[in-house]
């Protein structure tokens, strides 16, 4: 059975209500999909960055966030993860405030799991990004997971 990461913006888009924007809904409807349809066909994972982000904010929103990573196994943030992370800042081209977008590539990578699911296109699914992450990764002796959204593991 395939491994997914589930990324904290996929977790957001699952505890949203519905929005306004065309784009979002969409974006919203074809995760609900994923989640309610698909992903009894994959092994989940998130990570303590994930838990953390999903705690912030208001407390009533973050409840609503994590229910969704209930019985999910959750990945340590560890040296070697923080190690990784720097390692793809420095090198992919991330800024530094997308440290925590660093941390679940490399959570993912460490832990050897198939997919990065994530709606985060600006610093991870990024093609600009994508061949720079999967050099890092290589140069590390690990596999690079498939970095995508859930519109493109639909059909996985």
């Amino acid at each position: 059975m395939a491994s997914v990461y589930l990324e904290t913006t996929v977790i957001g888009y699952l505890a949203s209500r519905p929005g306004a924007d065309i784009i979002f809904a969409a974006n919203q409807l074809m995760t609900l999909e994923w989640w309610n349809d698909h992903r009894s066909r994959f092994e989940l994972f998130a990570s303590q960055a994930v838990v953390d982000e999903c705690s912030a904010g208001d407390p009533m929103a973050a409840q609503e966030r994590l229910v969704f990573l209930d019985g999910i196994p959750v990945l340590a943030i560890n040296a070697a993860t923080r190690n990784l992370a720097h390692e793809l800042i420095g090198r992919v081209g991330l800024p530094v405030k997308a440290a925590v977008d660093a941390v679940h590539i490399a959570t993912a990578a460490l832990n050897k799991i198939d997919y990065l699911l994530t709606w985060n296109c600006k610093h991870i699914a990024n093609p600009a990004f994508r061949r720079n992450i999967e050099d890092v990764l290589d140069d590390a002796g690990l596999p690079s997971p498939v970095i995508c959204t859930p519109q493109e593991i639909l059909n996985v």
